[in-house]
């Protein structure tokens, strides 16, 4: 099982931060808190936008094994093993977000280019890897 190379991954990333800036955008809007260059979250509707930013994650790949970027790219979440992941592995490798997110995501990215596996620290806590769909047995 070959792990999927950090230009899709990073591709897979901006779909779903497309996906998530359209969903923000409707919070803005329903909330009144949209502006001349765009929109500002805070209070109520930044607590719901930062749910809806790891519940995204964490239910889409806990479901389906995939976001709806990594869908689109042919990529899919699985254990080591190459099972696939459960509602555990799926929380745990997306909290861990948090830090793989640290300038700009610079943390996750040293850490997948350093891993043999190329594994953010999400995954490696999480024991898991991204993967090309077509690479898993049927």
């Amino acid at each position: 099982m070959n792990p999927a190379s950090l230009g899709i991954r990073i591709l897979a990333g901006i779909i779903d931060t497309i996906i998530l800036a359209i969903v923000f955008y409707g919070i803005a809007a329903i909330t009144g808190q949209t502006t001349e260059n765009g929109f500002e979250l805070d209070g109520g509707p930044a607590v719901l936008a930062f749910a809806v930013y790891f519940l995204y994650f964490i239910v889409l790949e806990a479901m389906t094994g995939a976001t709806i970027g990594k869908m689109l790219l042919g990529l899919k979440v699985v254990r080591v093993d190459g099972h696939p992941i459960a509602w555990r592995e799926s929380i745990i490798r997306n909290l861990l977000r948090i830090v793989d997110g640290f300038i700009l995501y610079l943390v996750g990215l040293i850490l997948i280019l350093t891993s043999r596996k190329r594994q953010r620290l999400g995954d490696r806590i999480a024991e898991t890897l991204v993967v090309k769909k077509s690479d898993l047995p049927a």
